[in-house]
């Protein structure tokens, strides 16, 4: 098994003797200081990066990370920069120390006379397939610049429009769990309290209140199993999520099922489709590669199994737009548009223009929700939180009332 590279810290001085300083990627101290000799620099001093406190600056790539090297590669490549140079002071820069260990191994690979895209293919977590070959596609055609600008522009469009749909779920999700949470506290906590006073009063209590201090018992009776029960469920339908693909797919047709949510969610897929169809097939990406391709970065399995069947009916010698409308998934305004595209000879700059309208749509859509979802939850929180501290204070306000 091959060994983890590490980063060492090294300064010396370069061919025309100037000092310089930096860091690199290397699986030993020697192989470190072989690499730097190759590179022209006379090493003075290379030492092993040492590990941060609590792991702060090794801190995990994300997708928003490659989105940002990606257009940083593209402005460089565009402003004359090589890019092993672009490479290696992208590497430099970065503030985190995972991102650079991985820009130098890449650059290293470069250096070696490696293509780019065969380095990018060593790191899958973080380079897809379709990454690398459009990657490929730009090296072969000699238009590495161009192609880096449609994936930088790519992948910016794809992270909106993921930022877009986790905005839809979360204020929602968030504002339910602290309403939860703070049920939870004042059934275990607050309401014991007030049972405790309302027993010295030697009076019938309001059945709203005998209510709420019933669930108050429960909840501090068998909460504990209730809250082990649906963490364990959540734990195995997650683990089962995970490997089994039926199921994967099974949710995803069902929650597209979903009042407006699942209209959210169909649009994104249909954004995520075009604009991935539009960037491939744009780079010279053969339209059955290009859809193999769209049909990973859909998003959604039953968008997913639509586009490998738009695949095979295309190999097949059928129009795209007439594949389109046999799988019933996408509106007649898309699969009029791909026919007009497929008449003119434009098709990728039509999927383009429907990528765009459908991600204006999904904006609208999440604004639209969050706005209607505001006042709603608001009222929840009202009617819970204030029920229940009513529920509390009855029996006190009938006792004035017979004072």
């Amino acid at each position: 098994m091959a060994k983890t590279p590490d980063i060492y810290i090294w300064s010396g001085a370069d061919r025309r003797g100037q000092s310089v300083k930096g860091e690199i990627s290397a699986t030993s101290l020697s192989e470190a200081k072989n690499l730097l000799r190759r590179q022209g620099v006379s090493a003075t001093k290379v030492k092993k990066m040492s590990k941060p406190l609590f792991g702060k600056g090794a801190e995990k790539i994300n997708a928003a990370d490659i989105c940002v090297v990606s257009r940083q590669i593209a402005t460089m490549l565009g402003a004359g920069v090589t890019l092993i140079q672009s490479l290696d002071m992208i590497a430099q820069g970065h503030a985190k120390t995972s991102m650079r260990k991985m820009l130098n191994e890449v650059s290293n690979e470069v250096k070696a006379g490696n293509p780019l895209s065969s380095a990018l293919r060593k790191h899958p977590d973080h380079f897809d397939d379709l990454y690398c070959d459009l990657v490929e596609t730009g090296e072969q055609s000699g238009a590495l610049e161009t192609i880096y600008d449609r994936i930088a522009t790519y992948k910016e469009k794809a992270e909106a429009l993921k930022s877009k749909i986790k905005k839809a779920m979360f204020y929602p999700v968030a504002v339910l769990v602290v309403a939860f949470i703070v049920t939870t506290i004042l059934l275990v906590f607050v309401v014991p309290q007030f049972e405790e006073i309302f027993s010295s009063f030697g009076a019938e209590l309001p059945a709203f209140t005998l209510f709420v201090l019933g669930i108050s018992r429960f909840v501090q009776d068998y909460g504990i199993y209730i809250a082990m029960a649906m963490g364990g469920a959540g734990f195995m339908f997650a683990r089962a999520h995970k490997r089994s693909l039926a199921l994967r797919d099974k949710v995803d047709a069902n929650i597209l099922k979903l009042p407006i949510i699942g209209e959210i969610l169909k649009k994104a897929s249909i954004a995520r489709f075009t604009r991935t169809l539009s960037t491939t097939f744009a780079a010279g990406v053969p339209l059955i590669g290009a859809l193999e391709s769209a049909a990973g970065a859909s998003g959604n399995a039953v968008y997913r199994d639509a586009i490998l069947f738009i695949r095979k009916e295309v190999s097949g010698g059928l129009q795209m737009n007439t594949a389109m409308r046999a799988t019933g998934v996408f509106p007649d305004m898309v699969t009029q548009m791909i026919a007009i595209g497929e008449e003119s000879g434009a098709v990728d700059d039509m999927l383009s223009k429907i990528a765009t309208i459908y991600e204006a749509e999904v904006d609208d859509m999440v604004d639209g929700l969050t706005s209607l979802l505001e006042p709603m939850i608001m009222a929840v929180l009202g009617v819970v939180i204030g029920g229940l501290i009513v529920a509390m204070y009855l029996p006190i306000f009938q006792m004035g009332n017979v004072v």
